[in-house]
Parts: C-alpha cells; sequence; structure tokens
C-alpha cells in the first residue's frame, strides 16, 4: 500500500518512527499538496455561487491547475520515499574489497542525484501553488479568502522544506557541475518568494 493511501495517523506514526523515511522531503511534498487542495477548495467554493459570474472561466482554469499540481505533490511524496529508501540500500551494499567499495560508491552518488532531483522537483511545483494563490485570494469566494492565506503558506513552507532536502543532498555529491547547476535553479527557485508569499498574507488580512 502506498503511503498516500494510508489514514494520516499512520503517517505521522511512520514519520516519528526511526525509518529513515518517510522524513522531511515527504513533509514537503505534503505541505505543497495541502496548499494546492486550499486552492482547489477555494475554487470550488466560488463556481456557480452567484456574484462570481464574471470569473468562473478564471477559477476553472485556476481549479484545473491547483488538481493538477495536488496530484503531482501526492506522487511526488511517494517518490521521496523512494527516492532515501534507494539511498538507504545502496549505503549498505558490500565493501569488504576495492570493488565493492566503487561499486558501493557509484550506486551512492547516482541515489543521492535522483534523491536530490525529487525535492528539486517539490519545489518548482510549490513555486507553481503560490503562483495560483494571489488569483485564487482576488477572484475567490470572498469567505474562503483566508484559506487562499493558508496556502501560500503552506507552498512557501514546502519550497523551503524542499530546498533544505536538495541543499543537504548537494553536500554529499561529488560532480561539481551537477551540484552548481542545481544549486543555481534553486537559488532561482527561492528568490523573492518570501516577499512574495508576505504580499499575497497582507493582502488576505486585508480582506478579513
Amino acid at each position: 500500500m502506498k503511503l498516500t493511501d494510508k489514514p494520516i495517523t499512520n503517517f505521522l506514526d511512520e514519520l516519528a518512527s526511526s525509518a529513515p523515511a518517510p522524513g522531511g522531503g515527504s513533509v514537503a511534498s505534503l505541505a505543497g499538496a495541502l496548499g494546492a487542495a486550499l486552492v482547489s477548495m477555494v475554487c470550488n467554493l466560488t463556481l456557480g455561487k452567484k456574484g462570481y459570474e464574471e470569473v468562473q472561466g478564471d477559477i476553472q482554469e485556476l481549479l484545473a491547475r491547483s488538481e493538477a499540481l495536488r496530484q503531482e505533490l501526492t506522487d511526488l511524496l511517494e517518490a521521496d520515499v523512494a527516492a532515501y529508501t534507494a539511498y538507504s540500500q545502496a549505503a549498505k551494499m558490500p565493501r569488504d574489497t576495492e570493488e565493492q567499495k566503487a561499486a558501493r560508491n557509484q550506486a551512492m552518488q547516482a541515489a543521492l542525484k535522483n534523491a536530490t532531483l525529487v525535492p528539486l522537483r517539490v519545489a518548482e511545483a510549490a513555486v507553481r501553488v503560490m503562483e495560483l494563490c494571489m488569483p485564487t485570494a482576488e477572484k475567490g469566494n470572498k469567505w474562503a479568502v483566508s484559506d487562499a492565506g493558508v496556502a501560500v503558506l503552506m507552498a512557501e513552507a514546502a519550497l523551503r522544506s524542499a530546498a533544505l532536502n536538495v541543499f543537504i543532498n548537494l553536500g554529499s555529491i561529488k560532480d561539481e557541475a551537477f551540484v552548481a547547476e542545481k544549486r543555481a535553479h534553486l537559488d532561482s527557485l527561492l528568490a523573492g518568494k518570501g516577499a512574495r508569499r508576505d504580499q499575497i498574507y497582507d493582502y488576505v488580512v486585508s480582506k478579513l
């Protein structure tokens, strides 16, 4: 059974345990999925409602995008668990001979790269969720505007949480070109997002 098919109490129990996964990367994915789900909620509370006739097309488009992101981030939660599990398995490979050490090192480096790419995708998706929050707050049902505010907080938390997982993996990767490329990409994703979060949050507060 997939982790995302289990009750939330099971997820929390596994998260709290000494098992290497799920961990922070899974939490980052979940936070992003929660943000996307909140955007969808505001959209669904706006569709067909009196007084919002002029924005129905925009809301439909926002809903389609938020639902796609919710599914993507849910899938990435599973992918993060799989990636870390693969790394843990590589770390347990035998290292009695030089050949075994070399094979283990190669497997660990490959697993580390994959374990970096997954949270990087989470970060990308989280940024896209953030982009939906302002138009949702502006055009969505005014009685659910606070949910758009929570959505941006969850999405930005997902972004920063995913970034931490990228950074810790990059520190162990020996491919300098890979490290430089992924760090630069992550820096571009993070740039200005704190200010954007505050802007959306302040807008939401002004509407309460």
